[in-house]
């Protein structure tokens, strides 16, 4: 699956599209307007919910207030909320589904990382006084749900933002070690003209653009409570509602983790300012093509490099044979992982090197892997072919 389409399909901030673009440049002198009056409005909004006990009025109060402040929350299915559960898990959009979640009903949500302190408490976040690591953390927050009177806790098991448009990152399974039932949450969120969920950005960054944009809509969908069957582990516990959620919210469900995506990030953060200068490294899979190809199959093959950065599992010549029938690399992309195994199946035995050796092993022993070349090759393209094999014959033994 494709890291950046479940992250943050759009890198950029702001729209590609010339009239949406357009309508910002129209719109941005009343957003800045907006923004101003909506930071006067958030400090009264903020003593407000600092001054008034904890109620339902409070909440609907404080809801009041926020929708003048452009965050409008929508319910879905309120019955199905069981006042019994102590643990809700909800899928994250934005920095502040929390504090949506919690205008509905009273609930706590950890501060696992970040700022503590006076921050921590105005963001909403309960804060936990242990440095121990995780399995100190679950500890605590066990005895919390095992506590009489305690409100509910609301935890995030993808444990980054997405973008909320293509699929949900893996669910971490140590959230559905602390009680046996929890209710999920789906939470979908519309904005318009300013994207969600950008890479990098700060919690105040992303406050700000609230306040800038028109309005930003919280979709909020309770699903029944799912108790963990008998024999079912953690993380089939953690699958199954993510599937549920997914299901839900009609997106995918993946493994892709909250590290792969910091790693898709790192990536972007150094490629990106290269190709804007018109510098990019060499590749391997890359080099010996370019030395002979003209203007066209130039372009060609820098398109196909870009779409081997994001599936480096595809064969550089699929790649390229999809993206002279396309010409266009978002949609290359799209089309590879729709048809997962029809690519695949390319990857091990039909390149256009010719077939490979490697798939002669689907029903035999295990591979031997070659080391090295009996030759060294006099071309670059015969030393090209060389790594290849070696490199799919690396792939198959690895797939086994």
């Amino acid at each position: 699956i494709e890291t950046r389409v479940i992250t943050c399909r759009k890198l950029n901030l702001f729209p590609k599209d010339a009239v949406v673009l357009l309508l910002l440049l129209v719109y941005f002198p009343v957003g800045i307007c907006l923004t101003l009056i909506r930071i006067f409005i958030g400090v009264h909004v903020f003593l407000v919910s600092c001054a008034l006990p904890e109620s339902f009025i409070r909440r609907f109060i404080v809801r009041i207030m926020c929708s003048v402040l452009g965050m409008h929350v929508r319910q879905k299915n309120p019955r199905s909320r069981d006042k019994n559960t102590k643990l809700y898990m909800c899928n994250h959009v934005t920095e502040f589904d929390h504090n949506i979640i919690n205008l509905l009903t009273i609930c706590n949500t950890p501060q696992l990382e970040g700022s503590t302190g006076f921050v921590c408490w105005a963001r909403g976040f309960m804060e936990i006084h242990s440095t121990s690591g995780q399995e100190a953390i679950g500890e605590t927050l066990r005895r919390y749900c095992s506590t009489e009177g305690t409100p509910p806790l609301l935890l995030f098991p993808e444990e980054d933002t997405t973008n909320g448009r293509a699929g949900l990152l893996k669910f971490s399974s140590w959230p559905f070690s602390l009680t046996d039932s929890i209710q999920p949450v789906a939470l979908r969120v519309t904005r318009p003209l300013i994207a969600l969920s950008t890479p990098e950005s700060s919690w105040l960054k992303e406050l700000l653009w609230t306040f800038f944009v028109p309005c930003t809509v919280y979709h909020v969908s309770w699903l029944p409570p799912v108790s963990r069957q008998d024999g079912e582990s953690m993380q089939e516990f953690a699958n199954k509602v993510q599937e549920l959620l997914a299901g839900e919210l009609g997106l995918v469900s993946t493994k892709i983790t909250k590290a792969d995506k910091a790693e898709h990030i790192k990536r972007k953060r150094h490629t990106v300012p290269q190709t804007a200068t018109g510098v990019r490294p060499p590749s391997i899979g890359l080099g010996f093509m370019v030395q002979s190809l003209g203007a066209d199959d130039h372009r060609i093959a820098k398109m196909a490099q870009q779409v081997k950065d994001v599936l480096p599992h595809v064969p550089l010549n699929v790649i390229t044979k999809d993206l002279a029938k396309t010409n266009c690399i978002d949609t290359t992309i799209t089309n590879l992982l729709e048809n997962k195994e029809e690519t695949q199946m390319e990857a091990t035995g039909m390149s256009t090197f010719g077939p490979s050796k490697s798939s002669s092993y689907s029903c035999g022993p295990a591979p031997t892997i070659k080391p090295a070349a009996k030759s060294f090759g006099k071309s670059p393209v015969d030393r090209h072919l060389s790594l290849q094999e070696r490199k799919e014959a690396l792939y198959n033994f690895a797939r086994r």
